[in-house]
């Protein structure tokens, strides 16, 4: 398997079948419908960028994830975890709301389910925003589908605000200054 990681171009790139099992997760990469949230929308807008892992030897798409700007914002968080993210921050430099960049999407495809594909694509985005920093980002959100916490608490992601039980999604943050040491 040869792969390799390219940023996805709107009206470029030839959209291929992709199959992680989730109807939403799929069509987002796949539907080119502009009154539809997907990546060719999100592109077009700039609201959020894209990143397409593809399997060179067979030009099949096995992963992709979005990324883009977000805030951790203290009238939005549960105050306990707020105040437990806030003493991280020196006294000084608080605020009532830190830098963040969110993973709109993160999909791998069911062919490499197994394989880690999704943890190498979260230490890659780490390492990309604690090593080649070009703008102040100090932590990684994502509203993680209920299907998904298990996978992020095991990349050390944390809740933001404690979900309910019908919460389709939940709230969840990295710290990115924990990895600089």
């Amino acid at each position: 398997m040869n792969l390799e990681l390219r940023k996805f171009h709107s009206g470029i790139d030839t959209l291929k079948p992709f199959d992680c099992g989730d109807a939403d997760l799929n069509g987002f990469l796949v539907e080119t419908d502009n009154g539809t949230p997907n990546a060719t929308f999100f592109d077009s807008e700039l609201l959020a960028v894209t990143y397409v892992l593809e399997d060179k030897d067979t030009g099949a798409n096995v992963a992709y994830f979005s990324l883009l700007n977000d805030k951790v914002d203290r009238e939005f968080v549960d105050p306990s975890i707020w105040n437990k993210l806030s003493r991280r921050i020196p006294n000084a430099k608080r605020r009532s709301s830190y830098p963040a960049l969110k993973i709109g999407r993160l999909a791998v495809s069911n062919t490499l389910r197994g394989l880690d594909i999704g943890t190498k694509i979260i230490n890659y985005i780490e390492a990309r925003f604690t090593t080649n920093r070009t703008s102040g980002c100090r932590f990684i959100t994502v509203d993680a589908y209920r299907s998904a916490v298990g996978f992020y608490r095991k990349c050390d992601f944390s809740y933001l605000v404690q979900p309910a039980p019908e919460d389709e999604t939940v709230l969840m943050y990295f710290d990115l200054k924990s990895l600089m040491k």
